[in-house]
């Protein structure tokens, strides 16, 4: 089951004279990862790198930010992937010290500023929504209301046509049940439509 973390985290490691400031913080998508490390470069300009990874489904990338191909942002996004992250951003901002680490050297440093700043960090199982699209008759527009504000689903869209038109969300292993009792009550007037 993957897991996401619930606030961020960072570490700090001096490796001959070289700084690596790293942290994990959860991430909605690439364009929020970005944001971030746009603010981190903003943040530390005089740092010599700002290589990061994302692991957040069809959207995770890596990133070695000038340092030799796959030292930094690959070997951290494997870090990310070995403890079953999902939503999830590490950034390493390098402030090099004079001393070459080499390839081998630069791999460890950037999995070790990763793997510390996992080792507190407080996680969650991330549970997979599925997304559910109905229409129902006027007077069973409060029911499903209802319903959705008891089951912690997240209403998106609502749309009053010639039926009420209901776009919303919920973890997956609710799904089932959900649509099963809500039909139940609404006496099969609610019509379940495909995205």
């Amino acid at each position: 089951m993957p897991f996401t973390l619930l606030a961020p985290r960072h570490s700090e490691l001096v490796i001959k004279k070289s700084r690596f400031i790293g942290c994990v913080q959860p991430i909605a998508d690439r364009g929020a990862a970005q944001a971030v490390v746009d603010g981190l470069r903003r943040e530390h300009p005089s740092a010599a790198h700002v290589c990061w990874a994302l692991m957040a489904g069809g959207q995770s990338a890596a990133n070695d930010d000038g340092e030799p191909g796959g030292t930094a942002g690959r070997p951290m996004l494997e870090v990310l992937r070995h403890h079953d992250l999902e939503g999830v951003l590490a950034t390493v901002v390098r402030y090099f010290g004079g001393v070459k680490l080499g390839a081998g050297g630069l791999v460890r440093a950037y999995t070790d500023s990763i793997a510390q700043a996992l080792i507190d960090a407080p996680r969650a199982p991330l549970l997979r929504q599925r997304a559910l699209h109905c229409a129902v008759p006027y007077a069973f527009e409060g029911l499903l209301r209802r319903e959705i504000s008891a089951s912690g689903a997240k209403l998106d869209e609502v749309r009053h046509e010639s039926m009420v038109h209901f776009d919303f969300s919920l973890p997956e292993p609710l799904a089932d049940e959900f649509v099963a009792r809500v039909s139940d009550a609404a006496q099969g007037r609610i019509a379940w439509l495909k995205a």
